[in-house]
């Protein structure tokens, strides 16, 4: 191996690079085109973002701030089932759920005289729609010409000291995440909260309370939020799953299949040195070809086919071209190492960004144990004969004959 043919295969990694570059902001664009196109026609068309508020409750007194002087539910009992229903478009997933909400709340007249109690019912998102809804007080349903934007007020007249109860359902769909808010109440007494959900991933956002039971089902958990006497009780939501989503995976296993050619190409240099095997750089270039194949393939599967399957298809070719290539040009020995490597380096890699959080450390354990591996098959090599320039031979001329 000669500094010059290295020099050669570094070039080819540099374009290979520059392919791989221009691809991956090729499938970016497409995947930006498909989220402003799509993503208001699934918040449209199957619903937003939900966050559920806290009932309402007052009764007239002059001498409150706005005429209105607030009360809180005696009690609160509220049941939520949450069913994880992942819609794609495109190249993106849209984490869409449905929600089954009902809530049993009671309210009690706090004064020494008979009152009329307003119950003001706002909906968690007022483009939204609701099928099976309900909202009954004292066993009354109401009338009320019920307006999504503008919410729901009922009013019941009550003696002093004297309870009521009404309720509250509905069933709706929405995305990303769902939500109960407590608004500007700084304290919340006799509240539980109830959600089952059907999958077992779960995560509660910035800025809400943890729950403070939890079991696990078969096919998910139930979660409780108990709040007895809370002040500045935090508001509850659950995000959905998150999914892998085939624009933006395509493009990062682009961006980084450099480092995985580098990984590559370093073990083929170096094992061939140590076995004796010299490649030429344009047989590097077709290798580098047949690993690009991969990505290429792969980012115009997922437009058609499901992830895994688009994943496997186009691992599968790559491995075919490239180890077949090898099989004819070196033999099978060297075939079969390429096979292993540019399985851990292209392939194991690659599957690394179907989850989140564990590409850096996928390459870094990569990384460490190929140094391990190379420096374990090449402690013995003399690398001075391994890089030593072969001697150039120079010509002289015959000798003048002698009479």
């Amino acid at each position: 191996m000669t500094l010059k043919r290295l020099i050669c295969i570094g070039g080819i990694i540099v374009c290979t690079a520059v392919g791989w570059f221009i691809l991956g902001s090729s499938v970016l664009v497409r995947s930006g085109v498909s989220l402003n196109r799509c993503a208001p026609e699934v918040t449209g068309g199957w619903g937003p973002v939900m966050t559920q508020p806290h009932p309402v409750i007052y009764y007239n007194s002059p001498g409150s701030a706005n005429g209105r002087h607030l009360i809180q539910p005696s009690q609160s009992d509220v049941a939520v089932s949450l069913r994880y229903e992942p819609k794609r478009k495109g190249l993106l997933w849209y984490r869409t759920y449905l929600v089954d909400f009902h809530g049993d709340y009671s309210l009690q007249n706090p004064t020494q005289i008979t009152q009329t109690i307003y119950v003001r019912f706002e909906f968690p998102a007022a483009d939204a729609s609701y099928s099976d809804f309900s909202f009954v007080i004292e066993g009354t349903p109401s009338t009320e010409n019920n307006k999504t934007a503008e919410g729901i007020t009922e009013a019941v007249t009550l003696a002093p000291g004297q309870s009521a109860k009404f309720t509250v359902a509905y069933k709706s769909r929405g995305t990303d995440r769902w939500g109960y808010s407590f608004g500007d109440t700084t304290r919340i007494r006799n509240f539980r909260l109830a959600m089952a959900t059907d999958f077992s991933e779960f995560d509660f956002p910035a800025g809400t309370g943890s729950p403070t039971e939890r079991v696990r089902t078969t096919n998910g958990w139930n979660f409780i939020w108990s709040y007895p006497d809370v002040i500045n009780a935090q508001a509850i939501a659950m995000g959905m799953p998150s999914v892998a989503n085939p624009g933006p995976v395509a493009s990062r296993m682009s961006f980084f299949a450099p480092v995985s050619l580098l990984f590559f190409f370093a073990v083929l240099v170096l094992m061939g040195m140590v076995w004796g095997v010299s490649l030429h750089p344009m047989n590097y270039f077709f290798l580098a070809a047949g690993c690009f194949a991969f990505q290429l393939l792969f980012a115009y599967l997922v437009d058609l086919i499901p992830l895994p399957i688009a994943f496997a298809i186009s691992a599968a070719v790559s491995l075919a071209l490239v180890s077949g290539y090898l099989f004819a040009a070196v033999g099978r020995r060297f075939a079969q190492l390429a096979v292993l490597a540019q399985f851990a380096y292209m392939v194991l890699f690659s599957y690394s960004f179907f989850f989140e959080g564990l590409t850096g450390l996928t390459i870094t354990i990569g990384a460490i144990v190929t140094l391990a591996l190379l420096m374990i098959a090449t402690a013995k090599v003399n690398w001075a004969d391994k890089f030593a320039s072969k001697p150039t031979l120079r010509g002289f001329p015959p000798p003048i004959p002698t009479a």
